[in-house]
């Protein structure tokens, strides 16, 4: 994408977005977040899990 003109990469990414973060949630030293996402899938999970998986 670098050999593209700078406004097409500009209205690249005005349309799409960064495709990637800078930095992921697994290089931060705060882990709450991911506990957070495990607690809300947990859930999730319990909330919609079928009923013949309860026998």
């Amino acid at each position: 994408m670098a050999e593209l003109p700078d406004r097409v990469r500009r209205r690249l990414a005005e349309i799409f977005g960064d495709t990637m973060p800078d930095v992921t949630r697994d290089e931060l030293d705060d882990p709450r977040p991911a506990d957070r996402d495990r607690e809300r899938d947990e859930e999730w999970y319990r909330a919609n899990r079928p009923p013949h998986h309860d026998r």
